[in-house]
């Protein structure tokens, strides 16, 4: 009777849709760069200034966050191309520190890092859809919930959150469920999104760094390349926080605590890694699309706040009544970018900018919603989610995960606490990857049998410099910027007791 039931269930488990591999080098290249490239690149080099006030330091903050992200991507791909399996880094925790170090991933990234990130990007996209139409606006409410908090903790204030529906996170919604349907209808049509948006924006990014160094203002070369480095000697401390100063830091840390915003905009290109399993020959591609992509976009990243530095000045009247006058610093609502093309554009930059930022947030929006749909499909599979969850529609997607996914990154639009919920996520996200880096020496030296078609460059040196520096940053954040860690934190450990409530629940259920 064993056998005739046992084969019954493989021919089931074989007539079951899988997922197919249709992604190749191009594709998983696009993947990375379009995850990448998102509206961070156009604004955070507003606030990194404001707290550096250094031209140097301003780029040196860049470069630590790229030197950061490659020597990762390098480390990553190792461990890709060993387990190309979906849901990518949750397996490597899984694989090298245990079950409940995946599940606290998939746990944060459902909760808060994926889902946050996507409802803010979309957020990012109606904001700046309502620049060319206005009928979008954020003061339109639709039904409004009411104002939850502020509440003071012991880290920093929480709150207020402005909750309900208005005509912004209406559009933003809309553009979270068109995608997660683009998406549900299989990995070609996801891919052709993908690789358009990408491929547009990537050639947007290139045009602003060279109409960067083509209209550069005498009033930018004065101010910032005449005195280029000043700030910069490690042995000088700095007021911080910048505007009311509680300590004075040395400009190791300084660099450390604004590193935030640059880290944030290099993140998700980590996302091909959740879909391994649909790469054709993952032992070359997925290495490959992560030295390439992440390569390609920091590139673009030093030589945008180059071109930001030639024809902005660094600083300026935050009251001024052109984007020359405020610089980079002061930028309008700290939309460097959109002043950039002010100042070469006119009145027409701000329209050009909104444009480039629409197809900039979509593409990044369809690459999260591709790849973070594949993490709780295979936590699923482990029975560490709904089981449902596990399940593959027609078109060989993850339709209950994409469903999933969109529907609680949707509610964090709703909530209004998403732009907060991403200052969390910076801690969280190098947690995580620290640990990964550590499963890498792990797996090394518990599974040295483990085939390994491409090992990390520069191991063990690289990896453990990324682990310093990451630990290093993370020191820093705890002392300076509470307010950044200890939410993200407790996320985390909040799934820890999740974790066991889901264990034993599945016990009795089994039972």
């Amino acid at each position: 009777m064993g056998q005739p039931a046992q084969t019954i269930r493989a021919v089931a488990n074989r007539s079951q849709p899988e997922l197919v591999k249709g992604l190749g080098l191009f594709d998983s290249t696009m993947l990375v760069i379009g995850s990448m490239i998102g509206s961070g690149i156009f604004i955070v080099s507003a606030d990194i200034t404001h707290q550096v006030k250094s031209p140097g330091l301003l780029l040196v903050v860049w470069l630590a966050a790229g030197v950061m992200t490659l020597i990762c991507a390098l480390s990553y791909g190792e461990l890709a191309a060993a387990m190309p399996h979906a849901g990518g880094q949750y397996v490597y925790l899984r694989e090298s520190l245990g079950p409940i170090w995946g599940f606290l991933y998939g746990w944060t990234m459902l909760l808060v890092i994926q889902t946050a990130t996507i409802a803010a990007v979309a957020i990012a996209f109606a904001k700046f859809t309502a620049v060319i139409v206005p009928w979008f606006s954020a003061s339109v409410w639709i039904w409004k919930i009411g104002t939850l908090g502020p509440w003071r903790l012991w880290f920093g204030l929480l709150g207020p959150y402005n909750a309900g529906l208005n005509r912004q996170n209406l559009l933003a919604i809309l553009s979270i469920a068109f995608l997660t349907w683009v998406n549900t209808r299989g990995l070609v049509f996801g891919k052709i999104v993908q690789n358009v948006f990408t491929v547009a924006k990537a050639v947007s990014l290139a045009a602003l760094v060279i109409l960067g160094f083509w209209f550069s203002t005498s009033a930018a070369r004065a101010g910032n390349f005449t005195n280029f480095w000043r700030g910069s000697w490690l042995s000088l401390l700095h007021p911080y926080p910048p505007d009311s100063p509680n300590w004075m830091i040395p400009t190791l840390t300084l660099v450390g605590v604004a590193m935030v915003g640059s880290l944030f905009s290099m993140d998700a290109w980590n996302n091909i890694t959740f879909t391994a399993a649909e790469v054709k020959n993952p032992a070359r591609d997925l290495p490959l699309s992560l030295v390439l992509g992440t390569g390609t976009v920091i590139t673009l990243y030093l030589l945008a706040n180059v071109a930001y530095l030639r024809v902005l000045p660094l600083s300026g009247d935050p009251n001024g009544p052109t984007a020359l006058a405020r610089g980079i610093e002061y930028a309008a609502d700290g939309r460097v970018a959109t002043a950039f093309l002010d100042v070469i554009f006119r009145p027409a930059g701000a329209i050009v900018m909104a444009a480039a930022i629409l197809v900039s947030t979509f593409g990044c929006n369809n690459g999260l919603i591709l790849s973070g749909a594949r993490i709780y499909y295979a936590m699923a599979k482990d029975s560490l989610f709904f089981q449902s969850a596990a399940s593959i529609n027609r078109y060989h997607a993850p339709g209950v995960a994409l469903v999933v996914q969109g529907v609680w990154a949707s509610l964090l639009c709703l909530s209004g606490s998403y732009g907060q919920l991403l200052d969390f996520l910076i801690f969280a996200v190098l947690i995580f990857y620290i640990l990964t880096l550590l499963g890498l020496f792990l797996l090394r030296w518990k599974r040295p049998e483990m085939p390994r078609p491409y090992r990390a460059l520069g191991y063990p040196a690289l990896p453990a410099l990324y682990i310093v520096m990451a630990i290093f940053i993370e020191i820093q954040l705890l002392r300076y910027k509470p307010q950044y860690t200890w939410p993200g934190l407790i996320i985390v450990l909040l799934g820890v007791p999740v974790y066991w409530l889901w264990k034993l629940l599945q016990r009795r259920t089994e039972v």
